[in-house]
């Protein structure tokens, strides 16, 4: 999924409800430049075997609301810049502890 939806800086929303994502080991630049993006939810998303989510959301600018409330980032080697360049009031609100990643 590296580099899936790279630089869709015109896309706004997204539907991912139904991505099985049980085999993905690297989710790198998912979502880089993504500009426009508004909201996301992945709650659905499973990252247990993801290794890579560097610059996963880098440049997501506008984006307010994000469910990433299953995430588990315990086998995650490389999360580099991950949330850089986000909103700051989304960012604001991100705390990573014990593998996980909370957004209060």
């Amino acid at each position: 999924m590296s580099f899936m939806f790279n630089n869709c800086s015109s896309l706004k929303y997204l539907n991912l409800s139904n991505f099985n994502t049980n085999n993905v080991a690297d989710m790198s630049y998912m979502f880089n430049g993504c500009s426009s993006l508004i909201k996301l939810n992945l709650s659905n998303f499973n990252t247990n075997n993801v290794i890579n989510m560097s610059y996963m959301f880098y440049n997501c600018r506008k984006l307010k609301e994000l469910n990433i409330s299953v995430f588990s980032i315990e086998n995650v080697s490389d999360r580099s810049l991950m949330f850089n360049k986000i909103s700051k009031e989304l960012k604001n609100r991100i705390k990573i502890s014990d593998n996980k990643i909370i957004i209060i």
